[in-house]
């Protein structure tokens, strides 16, 4: 080949080394970017990786009826049903969560204090606080179907894949068959082998259960198998001072929309249903 021929050539090779270069420049960049993105907002309401110390980010706020006194709150297929509670007050209730407005309602016997309020194969189950009384109910037009017995205080209520689980204030979480409504087992709730107290409202979630501890910010994660405390949330602020005025009752309220990442919590006449994202302490 002679000179002149390489000549012509090696603007070419020149060419397409400087185009890779740019190429794999502009591919690093794009890195960057996507990077910066995805960490500086929350990627899932309830990471991988949540610490055993977490906070919270607010995502929506939603209208609440300030008069629901809230037991029991879960998202099933799209809708939003909550438990009341107090005497004379006690409901259930299927719930717009847009807008707060009640879709349909009945009110439970003045004698009862509802309390905590799970789904189970195309029913509602409904607690008592104090007259060892389970509700059953059909869920999509809220027929009373039946009613069981229970000991003790019924608070919270959910369910895994194979039970009912029930909290009744202290340290321990009960499991119940779903079919024949009795107790097959229990946990004790501890964490560094310290029982956990006034464990209220449950909900199952990604294989833990979480529970608002009552007249307290904060909600703990369980392990279902052996009850030992796998972390902390502390939701405190999440209801501002400008939003207080009494009478104002404590946190009591979390649900989880399964099909959409969605976790929602609220409390005890709050103005306020809120959509949080979890997010990591610093230490």
């Amino acid at each position: 080949m002679n000179s002149v021929a390489q000549n012509r050539k090696a603007p070419a090779w020149r060419f397409i080394i400087f185009a890779t270069v740019l190429i794999a420049l502009a591919g690093f960049v794009l890195l960057i970017l996507l990077n910066i993105q995805t960490t500086s907002r929350p990627v899932s309401s309830i990471p991988l990786d949540l610490a055993y110390q977490a906070g919270f980010e607010v995502l929506n706020r939603y209208p609440h009826d300030r008069l629901a006194f809230t037991q029991g709150l879960i998202f099933h297929e799209g809708q939003l049903y909550e438990s009341t509670g107090l005497n004379g007050r006690s409901s259930l209730r299927k719930v717009n969560l847009e807008t707060g407005e009640v879709l349909e309602m009945i009110n439970v016997d003045q004698a009862l204090f509802a309390e905590g309020l799970t789904e189970w194969q195309g029913t509602l189950i409904q607690l008592t606080w104090r007259d060892q009384l389970g509700l059953v109910y059909d869920l999509d037009t809220f027929q009373s179907l039946r009613s069981f017995d229970y000991s003790g205080e019924g608070w919270g209520l959910t369910h895994d894949e194979h039970h009912l689980i029930m909290s009744d204030g202290s340290n321990t979480l009960y499991f119940i068959d779903p079919d024949k409504l009795i107790e097959v087992k229990h946990i004790q709730i501890r964490e560094n082998g310290m029982p956990v107290t006034r464990i209220n409202e449950l909900e199952y979630i990604n294989g833990e259960i979480y529970a608002n501890i009552w007249q307290t910010d904060k909600i703990v994660r369980i392990d279902p198998n052996n009850g030992n405390v796998i972390g902390w949330i502390n939701l405190a602020g999440l209801l501002s001072r400008d939003d207080f005025s009494a009478p104002v009752d404590v946190l009591n309220g979390i649900a989880y929309d399964a099909s959409k990442d969605r976790l929602f919590v609220t409390g005890k006449l709050w103005p306020y249903l809120y959509e949080i994202a979890l997010v990591n302490q610093v230490q």
